[in-house]
């Protein structure tokens, strides 16, 4: 419980800085980095898939039965559906509550993998974080990282298999290290310290790579060995098809 608990409180935290950028704005109809979508379809869809997070974590069979109809625009969908910032607020407590209240040990059906609450919540920060950085972009504001990269850090590094996977190749069979420096000077550490494929840079960086939210290029993220220099190229932390990416020099 310790665990899903101080991820929920991060993911509130996470929650509150986006939460504090678009409670002010007349209107959320402002043009954001991901093309066709507005700062209304970013909250949308956030509030759209908490709900179906909540729906999964509380009925499976619900949920199961949610997709099996399901249009393969079914997420842009979500992302134009009507939303208010009451709306989103109420989502994102009935996702905490859900959560709070699955056992440990169960998982949850999703778009991928089955999760477990912790993974869930993970997921959930780091979608957070990466679409208030398409806010916050939009807005011309430079967010302060925080502790709470590492969550998403943690994920990305979870789902190197899966990013080899959703675009077709075989994932390599052999480790790769990944270090990272956070915010605040320490360093996060993944894989065995003798592997040979290794990656390295500043936590922000690899999280916005691994969001697809900046081009590599653009970022001090670097990778030794073939294992971890093709990773990069195809890191994706989210579940779906592959991401469009961004161009160089652009947000």
């Amino acid at each position: 419980m310790a665990v899903i608990t101080e991820l929920l409180d991060d993911l509130r935290a996470e929650s509150r800085v986006l939460d504090d950028l678009v409670a002010p704005l007349p209107d959320w109809a402002v043009p954001t980095p991901a093309e066709g979508w507005t700062i209304a379809n970013q909250i949308s869809h956030l509030r759209w898939t908490d709900r179906l997070a909540a729906l999964a974590a509380r009925d499976p069979g619900a949920f199961t039965e949610a997709l099996r109809g399901a249009r393969p625009d079914m997420v842009d969908e979500g992302a134009r559906e009507p939303v208010t910032l009451a709306q989103w607020r109420a989502s994102r407590a009935e996702l905490a509550e859900a959560l709070t209240a699955l056992p440990p040990g169960v998982k949850v059906p999703w778009f991928g993998p089955p999760m477990s609450a912790v993974s869930m919540a993970t997921a959930r920060l780091m979608e957070t974080w990466a679409h208030g950085q398409d806010v916050a972009d939009a807005l011309g504001v430079t967010r302060e990282p925080t502790h709470r990269l590492k969550h998403v850090a943690h994920l990305a590094v979870r789902t190197f298999g899966w990013s080899f996977a959703v675009n077709g190749l075989e994932a390599p069979q052999v480790p790769v290290r990944v270090e990272l420096v956070g915010p605040d000077g320490e360093r996060w550490a993944w894989g065995p310290e003798d592997a040979e494929d290794r990656v390295s840079g500043p936590a922000l960086d690899f999280c916005l790579l691994a969001t697809q939210r900046r081009h590599r290029d653009d970022l001090a993220v670097t990778a030794v060995g073939p294992a971890a220099t093709a990773w990069l190229p195809l890191a994706q932390a989210f579940a779906g098809p592959p991401g469009p990416g961004r161009g160089q020099g652009r947000p």
